[in-house]
């Protein structure tokens, strides 16, 4: 049996590469027969720009930037030179897990490190720049990226403002003439949420970003006076954009300011790395990430797995730290199994610690059960 192993990372506890590892371990120590194929994957969260600079056998350049809350953090670029691209994970600069859980503020957090990053890939003559931008800390409408970009953001009387979005009230008009913008400026997007309302950045996001219910009321007007703003500076209007709630509304401000492309990101990073290819060899598909819920189909990396799968008539399994619950007749459709690695009974804190034991574990069970499948 060819097994393909395409993973992505299990956030905040395991690489998708070492989940891969740990599935194979697994499966071999089941006393299955079979031949594993590990690829694992990235959808723009936690961990693109590795496997991407990986793949391609890029290098990467490290500097210092400001995170989230402004203090100084080391972040890299990702150059991949066979086609002079700049790759940037906005996690690096902006991420949650730069900040300890005690500290998350997005009221007061900024994508300014992000901004930073790309600004050191247009001086270095990057022809095309690839942001993933998943795992951030912001809901600041991409504000202060555009800031260390050049954008000018005005109080009544023509005074700088500042850009989190705690200073919202404040902001009475922007200038983007100044705006360092780039000609092939690629968002790879994980969710397709717009920018505002139910669905929107601040409602669906920010909670997982440390905002309580006050918060998130403050955090949806700043993100609709920045739509404001930029649909009066440029008639463009962020609140349209397919995707432009992304790592809080970064998405929607760089679509609408630098015309950057939002793409999805698991099928362009599963084009780039000639995923079908591989594919094509395989028996039997599994995939995974920390959490598999409804959710995961808005555009998650093993959604993505399993629909080209799907279309070669070839089985998917879909391992998750934690599973939906109820799980929905759609995601049924899409995984011919869908097994939770954690062990019973065991904590969200204790499992992240120990997901690569519960993933190798798990996936020794599904050997045995393969094997008694297929006998």
């Amino acid at each position: 049996m060819r097994i393909l192993i395409a993973p992505n990372a299990f956030k905040n506890s395991l690489s998708a590469s070492s989940a891969a590892s740990a599935i194979e371990a697994g499966l071999l120590s089941s006393g299955l027969e079979c031949v594993c194929e590990k690829f694992p994957v990235a959808d723009g969260g936690d961990g693109t720009v590795s496997l991407l600079v990986e793949h391609f056998r890029g290098t990467r350049e490290w500097t210092m930037v400001q995170d989230p809350l402004g203090r100084l953090v080391k972040a890299s670029i990702g150059w991949i030179e066979s086609n002079e691209t700049a790759v940037i994970e906005m996690a690096d600069a902006s991420g949650l897990r730069l900040i300890p859980r005690q500290e998350y503020d997005p009221l007061h957090s900024s994508s300014f490190g992000t901004g930073q990053l790309i600004r050191l890939a247009i001086e270095k003559g990057a022809k095309k720049i690839l942001l993933g931008i998943g795992g951030t800390a912001t809901v600041d409408g991409g504000m202060g990226a555009l800031v260390a970009l050049g954008l000018n953001i005005y109080g009544a009387q023509h005074e700088e403002e500042g850009y989190t979005p705690s200073n919202y009230k404040n902001w009475r008009s922007i200038d983007a003439s100044h705006l360092q913008r780039h000609s092939h400026l690629v968002i790879l997007c994980d969710v397709k949420n717009y920018l505002l309302g139910e669905h929107g950045a601040a409602k669906i996001f920010a909670p997982q970003k440390g905002a309580n219910a006050d918060d998130i009321i403050l955090l949806e007007r700043a993100l609709s006076r920045v739509r404001e703003l930029v649909l009066d500076s440029t008639g463009r209007d962020m609140g349209n954009i397919e995707r432009g709630g992304a790592a809080g509304g970064i998405a929607a401000a760089f679509s609408a300011l630098i015309n950057a492309e939002l793409v999805n990101g698991i099928d362009y990073y599963l084009d780039k790395t000639n995923f079908d290819t591989s594919l094509a060899r395989a028996d039997l598909v599994i995939t995974g990430e920390g959490k598999i819920d409804d959710q995961t189909m808005e555009g998650k990396a093993p959604f993505g797995v399993a629909i080209r799968a799907k279309q070669k008539n070839i089985s998917v399994i879909g391992m998750g730290g934690q599973l939906g619950s109820p799980l929905s007749e759609n995601l049924k459709d899409y995984f011919t199994r869908l097994i939770t690695v954690n062990r019973p009974g065991e904590s969200l804190a204790e499992s992240m610690l120990h997901t690569e034991e519960n993933l190798r574990q798990a996936s020794e069970q599904l050997g045995r059960w393969l094997k008694d499948v297929h006998h």
